[in-house]
């Protein structure tokens, strides 16, 4: 009898943070075959037109749907917010799974109250889609946006626990936190899960006892659910990976293995046009 199959999952993403994503799936399925997509020639993708970030999330999704991937994750906040339906259009009956609205389904078992609020930490890209406001309103939940620019330059430039990130995100947290009074807060960047425990920190310095929902983790649950449990088995070898960079393999590597929490030995140039 022949063996089941490993899926091939298909991750991509604007550049490195969408390595967060694939760094919570690898034990989740372990015996599947994983290729990533950092288009960092092209980043970042917030500062872009609605159409363009559609073009760019497409390209990327074809050339994962052509390398065989069973199921389409897109780990970043922006492509899921303003592109959702093209790269579904691409994908035809492949399963995609964006990082919003699995973050917004698990949020609001653990908020029974009708009246929970959520403050969602993102980039003003995100922010200013209000996908996440949307997602969550939709289950009677309410939502604050709060714009946090500079976390992510801080976070590649590696200052996970240095004095600058501590006080740039003291300073955000205060901001929101005297506009409301959060049940949950949202980590709505893939960048951000690096600094999930600062941020738990700095919000019980602030007397907020607010729980932290890391939607790199709650995205990679959902795609654990719908990949079928008879070609994911456990295995000796373990998950593989593959990772492409449309520039700058050398950086992407040394960057992305704080991302992926573990060495990334080769990354392929990958040129997906202008």
């Amino acid at each position: 009898m022949n063996a089941p199959s490993k899926p091939t999952i298909g991750v991509f993403d604007s550049g490195f943070g969408g390595l967060t994503v694939l760094r919570e799936l690898l034990p989740l399925i372990p015996g599947a075959d994983y290729v990533y997509v950092g288009d960092t020639a092209r980043l970042p993708y917030g500062s872009k037109s609605r159409v363009t970030i559609a073009r760019y999330a497409m390209e990327s999704a074809q050339f994962l749907l052509d390398r065989g991937a069973e199921v389409l994750v897109i780990a970043c906040n922006t492509a899921t917010a303003l592109a959702l339906p093209d790269i579904h259009s691409v994908a035809g009956g492949t399963p995609v799974v964006g990082v919003i609205e699995p973050a917004a389904h698990a949020i609001r078992p653990a908020l029974p109250g009708q009246s929970a609020h959520v403050l969602v930490l993102a980039t003003a890209a995100t922010v200013g889609s209000h996908a996440y406001e949307i997602a969550l309103s939709k289950l009677a939940l309410v939502a604050t946006e709060k714009a946090c620019p500079l976390l992510v330059p801080l976070i590649e430039e590696g200052w996970i626990d240095h004095p600058v990130t501590r006080e740039v995100l003291r300073i955000y947290l205060r901001e929101a936190l005297d506009i409301c009074t959060p049940d949950v807060v949202l980590l709505g960047c893939t960048h951000y899960p690096l600094i999930a425990p600062l941020v738990a920190q700095t919000l019980r310095e602030l007397g907020c006892p607010a729980r932290v929902i890391d939607s790199a983790r709650t995205t990679a649950v959902s795609v654990s659910a719908i990949v079928p449990h008879n070609a994911s088995p456990l295995s000796a070898a373990g998950a593989t990976f593959t990772c492409y960079a449309t520039d700058s393999v050398e950086k992407f590597a040394r960057l992305g293995s704080h991302f992926l929490g573990q060495p990334i030995p080769n990354v392929t140039l990958l040129d997906l046009g202008g």
